[in-house]
């Protein structure tokens, strides 16, 4: 076994950068916040920053999202359950960040095709992994005959929420009492998709 080179990484300063991030994203939103910012309110160098994340857009997700250490919800037993625990954690994601973050990152992330790609084989990748999961412990108890797209699944759980939000502005309290609703009608599509 090889000897690790340099030092390990310091979870305060993930802490730190992170804490940092969503301070300053509270106070002055989306637009003003910069590296330099975090870094200064954290207590760390750019360097630091940059060792964790690429770009700004990148620690931003990670602070106001989801880091790629994303878990699946504890099996609840049935597909439905499953669902309804990964809405809340998508919801109680989505609605953490101040209003306008989420739009504005997105708009950023998709304004730049590398960038968006980034994203994609990165932190959709990581909520992507948690629809697969749930889905395959459905088709293991046989609620599911095969596993069903885990794109068109991730779609129906996370398009509602998104239109909900970001579209209709919506209230966010209102989305707990609807999350059972749309984890039923997600797996009651899943369940009757065709082969």
């Amino acid at each position: 076994m090889k000897p690790s080179l340099g030092r390990p990484r310091d979870d305060r300063v993930d802490r730190a950068i992170a804490d940092a991030t969503r301070a300053i994203l509270a106070e002055t939103g989306y637009a003003q916040l910069t590296v330099d910012a975090v870094a200064a309110r954290a207590g760390v160098g750019k360097a630091a920053i940059y060792r964790r994340h690429a770009t700004k857009q990148q620690m931003i997700f990670a602070a106001v999202l989801h880091d790629l250490l994303l878990a699946p919800p504890p099996d609840s037993g049935s597909l439905r359950g499953d669902l309804t625990a990964l809405l809340r954690v998508i919801v109680a994601n989505l609605t953490a960040p101040p209003a306008g973050v989420v739009p504005a990152l997105l708009a950023d992330v998709h304004g730049d095709p590398a960038l968006a790609a980034a994203f994609t084989s990165t932190f959709v990748a990581a909520e992507r992994g948690c629809v697969e999961e749930v889905l395959d412990r459905a088709v293991a108890r046989g609620e599911l005959p095969h596993r069903p797209d885990p794109a068109v699944a991730h779609a129906l759980l996370l398009g509602p929420v998104f239109a909900w939000l970001f579209l209709l502005r919506e209230d966010p309290a209102r989305l707990g009492p609807v999350t059972a609703a749309l984890a039923e009608t997600a797996a009651t599509t899943l369940t009757a998709a065709p082969a």
